[in-house]
């Protein structure tokens, strides 16, 4: 079932949802995140996209301490995003056993060390990750503005060699009201990449969609935690 990747969103230690990306609005499903990914992999999950929301906060990755002991005990496959920023930072995440990291807010900040770590590491193990709000891209836990739009930088990191990308749009992040598939839709006609769509899952229809769009991956929260998609299901689809 690697094409759903489930979300593990992790704030003050504790597995959470946030909506629209909003830390006021954070609800907390499991005290303990490993206990989380470990019934994500009871379920049959392969993947995980888990998020270090302190170290987006903090502009420092600090959760390595929990990968490590996700992986350890699940033996998923791990993508980890949030606060990574510095040479570090990503040989802590390796480190600590995740297989891939996403280069976000540093994207935008520092080109010159995001290609490097795409020369050193290749387009398998670094993702580009693109969270939006009105197609515009947002940083630092998408608490600030860039003024950059989300095609021009998808078309400098591609050109790049990226090939790898989440897409988040922030509207519709933790709503459930169904992905940007619009969106979606415009990325996949205009670039040759494999996007990994991410935000509003609420349904297993939004998933099949998705498939059926022929997506890379769709990244899914709220959905999961609160019950709303049914696991033989998805696992039966995907």
């Amino acid at each position: 079932m690697s094409f759903v990747i489930p979300a593990l969103d992790i704030l003050d230690k504790s597995c959470v949802r946030l909506t629209e990306g909003d830390f006021a609005t954070k609800v907390s499903y499991y005290k303990d995140p490993v206990d989380a990914a470990s019934w994500l992999a009871d379920n049959g999950f392969e993947r995980l996209h888990l998020v270090d929301l302190d170290g987006a906060r903090a502009g420092k990755f600090s959760n390595y301490k929990i990968l490590e002991r996700v992986v350890n005990k699940t033996q998923m496959v791990v993508d980890v995003g949030g606060g990574i920023k510095t040479d570090q930072d990503v040989k802590i995440v390796f480190e600590s056993g995740a297989q891939m990291f996403t280069a976000g807010s540093i994207a935008v900040k520092d080109p010159e060390i995001t290609a490097s770590w795409l020369e050193t590491y290749g387009p398998d193990r670094v993702i580009l990750g693109a969270d939006v709000l009105n197609e515009e891209v947002k940083v630092s836990g998408w608490q600030q503005g860039t003024g950059i739009k989300l095609i021009p930088f998808l078309e400098k990191y591609l050109n790049l060699g990226f090939k790898k990308v989440i897409c988040t749009d922030i509207t519709n992040d933790g709503t459930l009201k169904g992905p940007s598939f619009d969106l979606y839709k415009r990325l996949i006609d205009r670039f040759d990449f494999q996007l990994i769509a991410s935000g509003g899952v609420g349904n297993l229809k939004d998933v099949v969609k998705a498939k059926e769009m022929n997506l890379a991956g769709i990244i899914v929260g709220k959905a999961i935690y609160e019950g709303k998609i049914d696991l033989k299901e998805l696992r039966s689809c995907c």
